[in-house]
């Protein structure tokens, strides 16, 4: 995870912050929000990335819930992301092959879509930089959010599996 994070700040991300906590993975996508929230908080934002949903459980929940909990506009699956002043214009992919151009104020929380770009290496000056930066460690059990989040639910509901018909 942190060589993750070196890396967004080779490439020229402002900040990294590692979330240390054993029982982050247990969480729910509103706890993970709420987790992600409260570190996310103490520091002044424009833009808060995130990815479209996880490959473990896949819910896709988290960064929209994370919007909702920073009380900041938000838009899903961006294809293309350009900044014009307090504003971005954004391209969405929806169904079918299609798209849509909108624009978004800033601050804003971000869910993207895989492929938005073509992956490329960080340069020399941005990796000797990086190491200038500071990589914030935090422990969850230091945020003021309720005890119960680190416990998150694990009630799920099952449907039924269908019966197969016989043609």
């Amino acid at each position: 995870m942190k060589q993750t994070i070196k890396e967004a700040l080779a490439k020229g991300a402002d900040r990294g912050i590692h979330i240390a906590d054993n029982n982050f993975a247990q969480l729910d996508p509103l706890g993970s929000a709420k987790s992600l929230a409260a570190a996310i908080q103490q520091r002044k934002h424009d833009l808060v990335l995130t990815g479209l949903q996880s490959d473990d459980h896949g819910f896709g929940q988290t960064g929209v819930l994370l919007a909702g909990v920073l009380d900041v506009p938000h838009a899903t699956i961006i294809m293309a992301i350009e900044v014009d002043g307090q504003k971005m214009k954004l391209k969405r992919e929806l169904e079918a092959g299609w798209f849509q151009h909108l624009e978004c104020p800033l601050p804003a929380v971000l869910t993207i879509q895989s492929g938005i770009n073509k992956v490329r290496y960080a340069t020399l000056k941005g990796i000797m930089a990086a190491k200038k930066k500071r990589l914030r460690r935090s422990l969850a059990s230091r945020w003021a959010f309720p005890r119960n989040l680190r416990n998150a639910s694990r009630r799920f509901m099952c449907l039924p599996r269908r019966k197969r018909r016989n043609s």
